[in-house]
């Protein structure tokens, strides 16, 4: 009796820590501010559909994950969404819980779906019968800890290092009066007497919680979900961690702290009992859509079927070019170059543009020149395996080093506690001209001394070229190059924006483009390399020069780092000159969209420290094409499309295509469904109102003086004041390649194959420029012709 006694005791405890760590994979990680990129708010649901995570989301999050039902009558309404639409996305999900006709979902459409809400915590069910609103308390007692706890420099006073974060709430809640004086009698004692390890507090908690094994998984979510970011933020450090091979109970950590909150305040409003024991019972039911949420899954997948049927109109495949062009190219895949390829390309017949990931397949960390932070220049999926630097001669990096110091020095200055009121004496008429001048736009921009990375250490003459073929055997730069090839990234110039790397370029980690552009460049042009490329059969005519260029994506206007080669005058003066329309004809595009803008003055913004929507960035993400350009050059994509070059007629083994589907198509989603999360539930997923934005520890920011950090994206980043200017819509991903290649490496990396199974992404097979197929799952495919992309 013993021995079974002690075997159901250790499955309990097995069965508990996993369902910790099922709960902790369902959160997804915030990156901080220095190096914010896009993160798919869903990545711990890709194994759902989008009803099944509706309803897993609504019970631990209380958020609605589509559209309000009154979006889709009014497209139903406005013809923008047909009964082909809607009876094709009624035909791809058969189910109980579905509407038996065509009628009956339209019916469904024109009435409004009862807002979800969230299994309650114990802090909920507390509040209601004392009148305290404890779920506040919780909120801003954690997020006072956290914010010094996970300070990265911002603070005056850091915290104590080597101690996880357990130990030091522990110690710091122990002594914190706020619970006590807000009524929570006795919580300092109870901290103290708390088990000394996260397992041991957790096992403990449940226990005294009573909760269940078929409970605790979406139980512990939705206390994580109710940490906001600095849950996410948190899941980021275990990200981090496991890059490098670590692990980091981090969020471990943060899911005890929660439960002791619960174990308190179960003990101190003892009359919650009986309503806590019924909000385990509903956790411990299996995870099922409602008949709503089906409904509402099905008009999403209508709305994405309407845009799909209006993009395979506008494809078509134009005849290839025989001649070599004047002038190539190399944007970033970012949607935002969907513009200004289409600028640049009307300059001229003999412009030629292609579409590759911003980092240029040179996966770097980088170290600015007067710095030693290190910088990943690459993918967030990826590691880098390459190093370079900035740094020029002793002299200049030193004088470098001691103005950055003075800088960083006067910033402590005015912010410090007792300082900043004298800094406001001595200095605030002066800063009152700099705030009004900066108001209206007036600074001038800023000019930065900008030192040619290089490679460190320097790479053999064997593997100069081998990186050079795969760089651009993986762009289809293999032959036919122009005299002039540009290598162009991107970045963004904005004013006083805590969440400016993420206007950056994703692909390089939410830094800017440069690095990447001006280090292919100088490896390109490098003689050792130009010999070794032969080898492996490319061979770069002796006239052509590669040259680094930045798109600043706010003002678009395009820099080129002539300087790196030498060249200038004649051709290179052409080309300064198409840039400068082509920036023209884009900031006239772009101006339409923009509120209280006109194309003149667009530039101005990127200046004024009050702008709150500087440009839309990718707000208008919809669809990635893999596709030579012929297939999209004739047409106007709207700044919607990430657009990567790809033949896979020249992709031996479908390699590329493999890279492909496994990194940029991923970045691309991880883009695409963050701004699909911020516009639909934007309480759980969105980044608030810049307005009242503060940045705290360098990691985030809060609202006002609330203690919940805000992950994803401001308000402002999506709608202009009178609506969404971004349409919440699932990626679509069109490729120009047989199907069976595509089946096989989707089987090869099934948590990719994931994404389209189940319908976090659409997935459409080119075949001369028209979609010859939809994808399906499990590898299959609709195989008859797809028209207009509706069936």
């Amino acid at each position: 009796m013993f021995i079974k006694h002690t075997q159901f005791e250790a499955a309990r405890i097995s069965g508990i820590l996993e369902a910790a760590a099922a709960a902790i994979r369902a959160i997804p990680p915030a990156f901080p501010l220095d190096a914010t990129v896009a993160v798919n708010p869903f990545l711990g649901q890709t194994g759902e559909d989008l009803a099944t995570a509706s309803a897993r989301l609504a019970r631990v999050a209380g958020a609605s994950i589509t559209r309000p039902r009154t979006s889709y009558a009014e497209d139903i309404a406005a013809g923008r969404i047909t009964d082909a639409d809607l009876g094709a996305a009624l035909e791809a999900h058969p189910s109980p819980l579905t509407p038996s006709s065509l009628s009956q979902l339209k019916e469904l459409a024109s009435v409004a779906a009862p807002a979800p809400e969230p299994l309650p915590t114990i802090a909920d069910l507390a509040a209601s019968a004392t009148g305290i609103d404890w779920p506040s308390v919780i909120e801003k007692s954690v997020g006072l800890w956290a914010a010094g706890f996970f300070d990265r420099g911002q603070a005056l006073w850091a915290p104590k290092p080597g101690v996880n974060a357990y130990a030091a709430w522990r110690s710091w809640a122990s002594c914190d009066l706020t619970p006590e004086i807000a009524g929570l009698s006795g919580f300092c004692a109870h901290v103290a007497s708390a088990p000394d390890t996260f397992e041991q507090a957790v096992l403990r908690s449940t226990d005294r919680l009573g909760v269940s094994l078929e409970a605790a998984e979406t139980l512990f979510h939705r206390l994580l979900m109710d940490l906001g970011g600095w849950a996410q933020h948190a899941r980021w450090l275990l990200w981090q961690a496991e890059l490098d091979g670590r692990t980091d109970s981090t969020l471990a950590d943060l899911l005890a702290i929660r439960l002791i909150w619960e174990e308190a305040l179960l003990t101190h409003v003892p009359e919650t009992g009986e309503s806590w024991r019924e909000t385990v019972a509903a956790h411990a039911a299996p995870v099922a859509p409602s008949p709503d949420q089906a409904v509402d899954a099905i008009l999403q997948d209508a709305a994405e079927r309407a845009f799909q049927r209006d993009l395979g109109r506008k494809l078509s495949a134009s005849p290839r070019r025989e001649v070599r062009p004047a002038v190539q190219a190399a944007f970033c895949i970012d949607v935002r170059s969907e513009v200004i390829r289409r600028a640049l390309e009307s300059q001229s017949p003999s412009v030629e543009t292609l579409g590759f990931a911003g980092f240029f397949g040179l996966p770097v960390a980088h170290t600015d020149h007067g710095s030693d932070v290190v910088e990943n220049h690459l993918p967030v999926l990826l590691k880098p395996g390459l190093s370079s630097t900035s740094r020029c001669a002793a002299g200049k990096e030193h004088a470098t080093r001691i103005g950055k110091r003075a800088v960083r020095a006067l910033d402590r200055f005015r912010q410090a506690a007792v300082s900043s009121f004298a800094f406001v004496e001595a200095a605030g008429p002066f800063y009152g001209l700099k705030l009004i001048r900066d108001a209206f736009g007036l600074s001038g921009k800023r000019t930065r001394v900008s030192f040619a990375p290089r490679l460190d250490p320097a790479l053999s003459a064997e593997t100069k070229a081998e990186t050079a073929a795969t760089v651009l055997k993986a762009m289809g730069l293999t032959q036919g190059h122009a005299p002039i090839v540009l290598l162009v990234g991107h970045g963004a110039h904005v004013t006083n924006n805590p969440h400016e790397s993420a206007y950056h370029c994703g692909a390089c980690g939410g830094y800017s483009g440069e690095v990447s552009a001006r280090l292919l460049a100088a490896l390109l042009n490098d003689p050792e390399t130009r010999a070794g490329l032969v080898e492996h059969g490319i061979e770069v005519p002796s006239d052509t020069c590669f040259m680094a260029g930045l798109h600043d994506t706010t003002t678009d206007e395009i820099s080129l780092f002539d300087e790196d080669t030498g060249t200038s005058g004649g051709d290179i003066g052409l080309v300064k000159t198409w840039l400068e329309r082509t920036g023209q004809q884009a900031r006239a595009e772009r101006a339409v969209h923009l509120p209280g803008v006109d194309a003149a003055s667009i530039s101005f913004r990127a200046h004024n420290w009050s702008e709150i929507r500087p440009e839309w960035g990718l707000a208008g993400c919809a669809t990635f094409i893999a596709a030579p350009r012929n297939v999209t050059s004739s047409a106007d994509l709207e700044g919607r499309a990430f657009l990567h070059s790809y033949d896979w007629r020249t992709d031996s083994g479908f390699k590329t295509l493999e890279l492909i589907l496994t990194a940029p198509v991923v970045v691309a989603s991880w883009i695409s469904l963050q701004y699909y999360g911020s516009a639909v539930a934007p309480d759980v997923f969105g980044g608030g109102n810049k307005l009242i934005h503060n940045v705290v520890g360098g990691i985030g920011v809060l609202e006002g003086n609330g203690g919940r950090l805000r992950p994803g994206l401001p308000w402002q980043a999506l709608h202009d004041g009178d609506g969404l200017v971004y349409t919440p819509l699932r990626l679509s991903v069109l490729i120009e390649a047989p199907k069976e290649a595509i089946s096989a490496i989707l089987g090869a990396h099934p948590e990719v194959q994931a994404l389209f199974d189940n319908g976090w992404l659409h997935l459409f097979a080119l075949e001369d420029g028209r979609v010859s197929a939809r994808y399906k799952r499990n590898g299959t495919w609709q195989d008859e012709p797809v028209r207009d992309l509706a069936a």
